[in-house]
């Protein structure tokens, strides 16, 4: 399977399920980079004017139906020879308070953290929905500490696990995803992300990770899993560094998981910054629960390793303009 782009091309070699990444501690520095040996790129703009008017909801995303009992006979020794198609959606939150409410920031008690408005729960909720149609279906969801994201994730989370959506009444059922909080996905941690007037003015985004676990669907939080980031990253990291860090990130959340289907929920930049690795084109823009659609193809072995070839993008979703690039004509809505 080719790659769109090279520069995301890895070698295809075997990695031990037992995966060496969980014993890592990534140090929140600048140069997270060299541990992967990813290519260096350019930095792009922090993602800045949302687009409040979306028209279109055709899905540009390609369906590959598989269910979870295909998924579980694979985990047999009989079945470890077989490919397996992980599927990786990168998506960013939903519309954020202080873009809409000027004032807010000016007596909120976190600044720095603004939650969704009321557009915005209804969004991620409706792309749930959409998500969940795609019959993929979704295993797991790492999801960004800010209150944005996590609002956002737990609304998503949500609709993948409806029992009957026709009939409310009948809940839940969390055994179908589960969710972990990664400080890798984070937002961009400087001045041109997060305006100096509202940032910590001692770093500290002190977040209470236990409040933010609770809300999301009861028991859908998994604490079993290792984070990538032990800690967020140090604030006043570059442009640049922060690219690598999502890429890294990324990259490192497949390879633990490899027999699963992911969805990330992240930032502006994050989504950015994959979308344009995977299309060889810079994206500008990136609408509120806009999100990329990727996939590469696993080979599981008796000895419980595994190949993987390099991700490849299915399409952007869930609107046919949720993300534009550098050099295409901006359509209305900006």
């Amino acid at each position: 399977m080719s790659s769109l782009s090279p520069s995301l091309s890895l070698p295809t070699v075997p990695f031990q399920l037992e995966y060496e990444f969980q014993r890592l501690q990534f140090p929140p520095a600048t140069d997270l980079h060299s541990h992967q040996g990813l290519p260096t790129t350019e930095t792009i703009a922090p993602f800045r004017a949302p687009r409040p008017s979306l028209s279109s909801l055709r899905l540009l995303v390609q369906k590959r139906p598989k269910t979870l009992a295909h998924l579980k006979s694979m985990e047999s020794s009989a079945t470890y020879s077989k490919g397996f198609d992980q599927n990786l959606i990168v998506m960013r939150h939903g519309h954020r308070l202080d873009n809409f409410d000027e004032t807010w920031e000016t007596k909120a008690e976190r600044p720095w953290d603004p939650p969704l408005t009321e557009k915005g729960f209804e969004t991620a909720f409706e792309v749930g929905r959409q998500l969940k149609n795609l019959s993929l279906p979704i295993h797991r969801v790492f999801v960004s500490p800010f209150l944005r994201c996590v609002q956002t994730a737990s609304k998503v989370v949500a609709a993948l696990c409806t029992v009957d959506e026709n009939d409310p009444l009948k809940g839940i059922d969390p055994s179908r995803v589960k969710v972990s909080i990664e400080y890798g996905l984070c937002e961009v941690l400087n001045n041109f992300a997060i305006r100096h007037k509202v940032a910590p003015m001692d770093g500290d985004f002190r977040f209470n990770i236990p409040a933010l676990e609770a809300m999301l669907p009861d028991g859908t939080v998994d604490h079993t899993v290792d984070r990538i980031y032990q800690e967020l990253p140090r604030w006043g990291e570059s442009n640049a560094s922060a690219k690598n860090r999502y890429e890294q990130v990324i990259q490192v959340l497949a390879n633990k998981h490899p027999s699963e289907k992911l969805l990330l929920v992240t930032h502006g930049d994050g989504v950015g910054t994959w979308t344009s690795l995977l299309r060889g084109a810079e994206v500008v823009g990136v609408d509120y629960c806009a999100y990329s659609h990727a996939v590469r193809r696993v080979v599981f072995t008796e000895d419980k390793s595994f190949t993987a070839g390099s991700f490849e993008l299915l399409g952007i979703g869930p609107y046919e303009s949720s993300m534009y690039f550098a050099g295409s004509r901006v359509s209305d809505g900006l």
